[in-house]
């Protein structure tokens, strides 16, 4: 295989899996990208290094800038992975209410956090506007570049390689394709290779169903990490899905334990959703159809949340019961 320059050669080319137990009968093939296999277990690892070579190349970042983002977790870690290969100081923006497990990574990849206080330790819109308020402010300081992934469309070009990718190992094979919305530049991004080599294909967006605001619902505390962030973000088309299915944080727990257990594959709570989606696309495409999803990051990333972490596998608990 060689010897690599750098850690930001080991991005992307990630394995792309069949599922096997979880899918029912008279359902589509379900293939998941498996994305926990980049260097620090996330499709993260993607769009933070197009982020940062797009701002190297135009002179928005210089050497000695500190980069700034705000994060739940995966990104932050990606871009402190990145800016400890290039060289750069990190400052993320985060909150309790995402896992401990993200948290102490992105500090032992070098990153200074600032930690916003989270009401019950879910997700809000409230939550994620404080937060992008702190960073901007924080953006706002000398020598400071701070990337705002809500806003940066280099981030959309960094998701083309998981697209061509997905196209190529199935060897042209995709009907449909079904991704969860966080900043939605993965959706846009892994779409638009997809869509060019096949314009049938069938694209559907994934979301909490507690802030199912893609919808037209309204928004509410949930606790998928990564995604739901409670208003449309900037970048998203409504024109590019077909559909939109929302899926409630218990089911999208429960899959992702069963995708653990039944499968081998140890992933995170918004794949489990994905997966969900995927197989009620898949029910009705049928069985000579091909749809690819994917598994957005590694399970090591939710080990000190109750997705994993009690024996019966139950959600965390509100004061309001489950959420």
């Amino acid at each position: 295989m060689g010897i690599s320059s750098s850690v930001l050669t080991a991005i992307g080319h990630t394995p792309l899996v069949r599922l096997r137990r979880v899918v029912p009968a008279d359902c589509a093939t379900i293939l998941v990208k498996v994305e926990g296999n980049n260097p620090t277990g996330s499709m993260k690892d993607r769009m933070a290094q197009a982020m940062l070579a797009a701002a190297e190349a135009d002179g928005r970042l210089r050497p000695g800038d500190t980069v700034v983002e705000y994060s739940g977790g995966s990104t932050g870690a990606a871009l402190a992975m990145v800016c400890a290969a290039r060289g750069y100081p990190l400052r993320i923006v985060s909150s309790e209410a995402f896992s401990e497990d993200k948290l102490i990574q992105m500090v032992a990849l070098g990153a200074e956090l600032t930690l916003v206080r989270s009401e019950h330790g879910r997700i809000t819109k409230e939550l994620i506007l404080e937060m992008i308020d702190t960073a901007a402010e924080f953006g706002r300081r000398p020598n400071t570049y701070w990337t705002d992934q809500l806003t940066n469309t280099d981030s959309i070009t960094g998701y083309h390689s998981m697209g061509e990718e997905i196209w190529a190992q199935t060897g042209g094979r995709v009907d449909g394709f079904v991704q969860a919305v966080g900043t939605a530049a993965s959706l846009r991004g892994a779409t638009t290779p997809l869509k060019q080599y096949n314009p049938r294909l069938r694209v559907v967006a994934v979301e909490p169903a507690e802030s199912a605001v893609l919808s037209g619902g309204r928004p509410g505390a949930h606790l998928i990490e990564g995604i739901g962030i409670g208003y449309r973000p900037p970048m998203w088309d409504p024109d590019l899905p077909d559909e939109i299915i929302p899926v409630p944080t218990a089911d999208a727990e429960a899959m992702a334990r069963r995708l653990a257990r039944e499968e081998g594959l140890f992933t995170g709570t918004s794949s489990g959703a994905n997966v969900l989606a995927a197989i009620e696309l898949g029910q009705r495409l049928g069985p000579e159809a091909t749809v690819a999803t994917i598994l957005v990051d590694s399970g090591l990333k939710y080990l000190s949340t109750n997705v994993f972490r009690t024996s019966q596998g139950a959600s965390r608990q509100s004061p309001h019961g489950n959420v």
